[in-house]
């Protein structure tokens, strides 16, 4: 069956689906076609679709140098894609390696195979990993702009991410492309595991990484497991809203569909491969094959250990089993790969020396690359293949082992469950490869098992896997993504999430703030109370929002504090409310609802300076309504002052040690004495980097929540919200959460008196000019 995508497909990996070598001859670069089920899935749908490749060649090309056609006589998936249908991205060498030798295979890999043991965490490589990232978005969001001015009629571009190594492109592809207005739609898949949250957290930017792949419209994972580890990933570390049931996860006021796609092969062409392959190896023994990178996460020693295991426990196998491991080489120039190498070359060493006679040797060891056609004769002759890593996204050797059982009896597929095979292949015999007496027992048994149990296994295992073929898991992918011509009756799972609900904060305020405390609201303005306007005077507080906050400010239990960048008066006009506190200027003056007022001290030298600024400025920069941010930034900071970003401004700051952080625990003290801590719940909202502060200030110590927006934002708060209507929602809970309580008398007591005496304290530790202080 053929697949068709409705728009453009563009693909995006970190290679091209062939790679470059120079003719010695001709000293011209040729293509040598890449191995592998993406190349054989996606090529030819891209080639039918006129799409694009955009990927590393391989090589470093030199300037002006570009990529060869194919070679008339090429029959590989790639034949058909033309040069000028493929994008290669180029790099500095040192910065490539730092990237992918570096953060890849330094720290991802091991990282996310569950082994962080082996991971490097460099500030450096991670610095390459996103200067690559930003160039594979700025290559692909130019192939977007180019196919908007040539294919306008050609439905809605699809871009594809492929892997581990492009995790924070899509979100720079979503912010440029958005500005530019560009139609497209971006999906990702993940070809490796996704860890769990108590092996993600440790490394130090997973916030980027969760919130890189959040650009994408839809993710694609293996198994359901690796969906649920990023759920759980992106509702710890971010706080994101989720859909654990749906699969689906809210970022930025956008809901991204999490979808399990598990890979296959092509089974055919392998059953084709099995039926011409001549016999490699003759021999009556039976044949135990492995056939892996040599890679630390697949189990090597572990399978040797097993094996030697085996002929101790089951003598009755001597001179009757060998063992065919293929190791192919890998990362050649990594010590850890070098020193595993010479592991294994001393134990097959040690095992043979051991257990061989003239006759017979238990282990065949190959260490090198074995071609397609032999390889498919390993498969088909053999009579037990264990696929049996530590950790492995799917695991296709499995699979392919599978497709070439074509001989009668068969033989039997012994998977790990650790490989996303095992959570999908039900009828192999699953073996745990640290348990080693298990492995062997496991070893023994697939040798023994007589023959209608193998080949009612295999049959079914057969069955399965020619239906959910790689052409299957292309197919899938469109489909998720909604860009398949056709459409099955198939039942799909939701692909929007339904807005905030009161149900939301059940869990996670009611556990909080419980049924006797008390609650202190401290929330910012701009962006969490009123939506963002382009100018602030149309900064408006819904009418909703403020009735809520009315009758909030009138219950007993309920203090509430509006902290803003805006002047306090101007905070307190827009929101128009008696009995709160306001705090303008992000703290530094409040004024407390029975009229008393603080003032943070500024240096005598920058009194002054604040009305000379404000003059160069409107001279300078503020002409017939124009904001010039450059040079305002620069006028700030020549007259002493912190220039900082602000929505839709730049605000000078004094340089002085206050900031809405600090300011939050002055409101608290003042309202409820230094043992605040424990006379207090508290929540916090807000949506600008200055809220920052004070959700620092309040770690572990309040219920904090960040409007967030599509641009990557590390946030210390513990939950995001979608928008200004999230936030309205979660003060109707709260409305609804005290409502329910019954009256108490002397519920927060005399706040008047409480403040004054707290306010005494204040100014003794802060030394306040007895002039400023209420």
């Amino acid at each position: 069956m053929s697949t068709h995508a409705s728009g453009k497909l563009i693909i995006v990996s970190n290679r091209l689906p062939f790679v470059l070598k120079k003719n010695e001859l001709t000293l011209k670069w040729e293509r040598k076609a890449s191995a592998g089920g993406l190349v054989t899935a996606v090529a030819p749908v891209v080639i039918q679709g006129n799409g694009i490749w955009i990927g590393w060649a391989g090589v470093h090309l030199e300037e002006g140098e570009k990529i060869p056609e194919s070679d008339p006589n090429d029959k590989t998936p790639t034949a058909g894609l033309l040069s000028d249908r493929v994008i290669p991205v180029d790099f500095d060498p040192q910065i490539f390696d730092s990237y992918y030798n570096g953060c890849c295979n330094g720290t991802f890999w091991p990282l996310f195979h569950s082994m962080p043991d082996r991971a490097q965490f460099s500030a450096d490589s991670w610095k390459s990993y996103c200067v690559v990232n930003k160039e594979f978005a700025s290559k692909t969001v130019g192939a977007l702009e180019n196919l908007s001015r040539v294919d306008t009629d050609s439905g809605t571009p699809l871009v594809w991410l492929h892997d581990y190594h492009l995790m924070l492109a899509a979100n720079s592809i979503r912010n440029v492309a958005d500005e530019k207005n560009l139609r497209f739609k971006l999906g990702f898949f993940l070809h490796i595991p996704f860890p769990p949250w108590d092996i993600f957290r440790l490394f130090p930017w997973a916030d980027e990484i969760l919130q890189g792949m959040l650009g994408c419209d839809m993710i694609g994972f293996h198994i359901e497991d690796y969906c649920l580890n990023f759920v759980d990933c992106c509702q710890r570390r971010l706080g994101c809203r989720v859909d654990r049931k749906n699969l689906l996860v809210e970022h930025g006021g956008r809901t991204v569909r999490i979808r399990p796609l598990p890979i296959g092969i092509p089974f055919d062409r392998f059953v084709e491969m099995a039926k011409q392959a001549p016999t490699v190896i003759s021999t009556s023994l039976q044949l135990v094959l492995g056939v892996d990178r040599l890679d630390y996460t697949k189990g090597l020693v572990h399978r040797l250990k097993a094996f030697e295991l085996l002929l101790e426990r089951y003598p009755q196998h001597k001179g009757k089993v060998a063992l065919m491991q293929i190791a192919v080489p890998s990362r050649t120039d990594v010590k850890e790969y070098q020193d595993l190498k010479e592991e294994m070359d001393q134990l097959v060493g040690r095992i043979n020396g051991r257990f061989s006679t003239p006759n017979w040797s238990p282990i065949r060891y190959i260490y090198g690359c074995v071609n397609q056609n032999d390889l498919a004769a390993f498969y088909r002759d053999s009579a037990v293949a264990m696929v049996t890593p530590l950790r492995d996204g799917m695991n296709l050797v499995a699979k392919e082992f599978v497709a070439c059982q074509i001989k009668e009896p068969p033989g039997v597929l012994i998977v790990s469950p650790f490989a996303g095979a095992g959570e999908m292949m039900n009828e192999a015999l699953i073996c745990n490869p640290y348990e080693l007496v298990e492995a062997a027992d496991t070893l023994h048994r697939a040798l023994t098992m007589p023959e209608d149990e193998r080949v009612l296994r295999m049959r079914c295992l057969r069955r399965r896997e020619k239906v959910h073929n790689v052409d299957f898991w292309m197919r899938s992918f469109l489909k998720a993504m909604g860009t398949l011509i056709f459409e099955d009756g198939d039942d799909v799972l939701p692909t929007t999430m339904q807005p905030v609900t009161l149900q939301d904060f059940d869990d996670y305020l009611s556990k909080y703030i419980g049924n006797t405390n008390k609650l202190t609201l401290l929330l910012d303005y701009d962006g969490t109370l009123a939506p963002l306007a382009p100018h602030p005077d149309l900064a408006i507080l819904p009418l909703e929002t403020k009735g809520v906050l009315e009758r909030l400010a009138n219950m007993s239990d309920v203090y509430i504090a509006i902290i803003s960048g805006r002047n306090v008066h101007n905070v307190k006009d827009m929101v128009g409310i008696e009995g709160l506190t306001y705090a303008g200027n992000h703290g530094l003056e409040i004024l407390h609802p029975d009229g008393s007022r603080f003032m943070h001290p500024m240096p005598i030298e920058y009194v002054e300076k604040v009305g000379d600024l404000l003059k160069v400025l409107q001279e300078k920069v503020c002409k017939d309504g124009a904001w010039v941010e450059n040079k305002a930034q620069h006028l700030i900071e020549e007259a002493g002052f912190k220039a900082g970003q602000a929505h839709c401004a730049i605000e000078a700051k004094p340089p002085v040690q206050w900031n809405k952080g600090r300011a939050s625990l002055y409101i608290l003290r003042s309202a409820f004495g230094l043992d605040w801590g424990e006379r207090t719940r508290i929540i916090y909202a807000g949506d600008d980097v200055t809220d920052e502060d004070a959700m620092q200030a309040l770690k572990g110590m309040a219920a904090t929540f960040r409007v967030a927006q599509s641009q990557i934002v590390k946030t210390s708060a513990e939950r995001r919200l979608p928008s200004t209507d999230s936030v309205l929602t979660m003060l109707k809970w709260i409305e609804r959460h005290f409502g329910k309580r019954l009256p108490r008398e002397n519920s927060v007591g005399n706040l008047s008196n409480n403040l004054q005496m707290s306010l005494g304290e204040i100014e003794m530790e802060l030394s306040m000019p007895e002039e400023k202080c209420p």
